[in-house]
């Protein structure tokens, strides 16, 4: 094979995902709708189970479930047939994938489900399998052909059954009314964890690392308060240390070619940005990411509530807290 074969295989490939993706579309009806109050009312928790490749996509939904508000769990139907079927309880609902709806592991427990009285959800290709018939609801997520060309690998099947499911996780994460701190509950480690929970507060600088003058403070002095402190700004403040605006680096280059070497005479009250972008120290550190992005700056004055400088929070603050 040549290298434009390669480029046309792989671009074949991902339009049968595609295509089947895309078919899923019209089979959204009352049978996810059923789904979804299955789950959302279930007391329990939502054991998804599947074998081979379809369980590799049940551990990715129970994933997407358990990070989302709703409880799973994994069970290999496998070791389900040994013992571990135990761990499933009738408060629980099951989402059960096959492709077939003959997968012998997952038929063989479906007894012991059926005895416990819990909903089954099947994600099946074939609606007229076992599974599906055993099952409280049914989702096709049949497909017209695998991208293998043999037809003998998972590959459009199992990307289908792996939409279907963020399909149910969204749809359910909206009805629970999740928010983003809810996500950030369940994420506190790594960037998404740092990135939700962390706040101003917490990488500010504060105290006489924050760089201030007053109204009346010749620039040149300014200008010195600026450079020792390392932040590229100072906050201007009023005779009651109220914050009336702020001169950043940027200000100082506009003010040179504005009035030359007279703005070192000039007196900071005459030089500053009047009503500076600020934040609160509870302000969620990716909000004030976005504030720094949206208006072009590297630097926030975080205001307390008497209007008064509680700290500067720094672009680098965010970048090395990981943001």
């Amino acid at each position: 094979m040549e290298e434009k074969d390669f480029i046309e295989q792989a671009r074949k490939v991902l339009k049968i995902e595609a295509d089947a993706v895309s078919a899923l579309i019209d089979r959204v009806d009352q049978n996810l709708v059923k789904a979804i109050d299955i789950i959302y009312s279930c007391t329990g928790r939502t054991v998804v189970t599947g074998m081979g490749k379809s369980g590799i996509i049940g551990k990715k939904i129970a994933a997407t479930l358990a990070s989302t508000g709703t409880p799973a769990l994994f069970l290999n139907p496998a070791e389900g047939g040994h013992g571990d079927v135990g761990m499933v309880t009738r408060h629980d609902v099951v989402i059960a994938l096959s492709n077939s709806g003959e997968t012998d592991e997952i038929i063989r427990i479906l007894s012991v489900l059926k005895r416990l009285d819990i909903k089954l959800i099947a994600m099946t290709g074939s609606t007229g399998s076992t599974l599906a018939k055993a099952s409280d609801v049914v989702l096709d997520v049949s497909v017209r052909e695998e991208a293998c060309p043999m037809g003998l690998a998972p590959t459009a099947s199992t990307t289908a059954a792996l939409a279907m499911g963020d399909a149910l996780a969204v749809t359910l994460l909206n009805k629970r009314g999740f928010k983003q701190e809810d996500f950030a509950f369940f994420h506190p480690g790594g960037n998404l964890g740092r990135r939700l929970l962390l706040t101003v507060g917490e990488v500010m600088h504060t105290g006489d690392s924050i760089p201030t003058v007053n109204m009346e403070t010749l620039m040149k002095d300014a200008i010195m308060e600026i450079s020792s402190k390392r932040l590229g700004m100072t906050a201007v403040l009023a005779a009651d240390s109220r914050v009336q605006g702020i001169i950043t680096d940027g200000d100082l280059r506009r003010g040179l070619e504005k009035w030359g070497h007279e703005l070192f005479s000039l007196k900071a009250g005459e030089v500053m940005t009047h009503k500076p972008r600020t934040v609160s120290r509870d302000t969620l550190a990716a909000k004030a990411m976005s504030i720094m992005e949206k208006y072009s700056i590297t630097s926030l004055v975080v205001l307390g509530s008497d209007d008064k400088a509680e700290g500067v929070v720094h672009l680098h603050d965010l970048l090395k807290a990981g943001v």
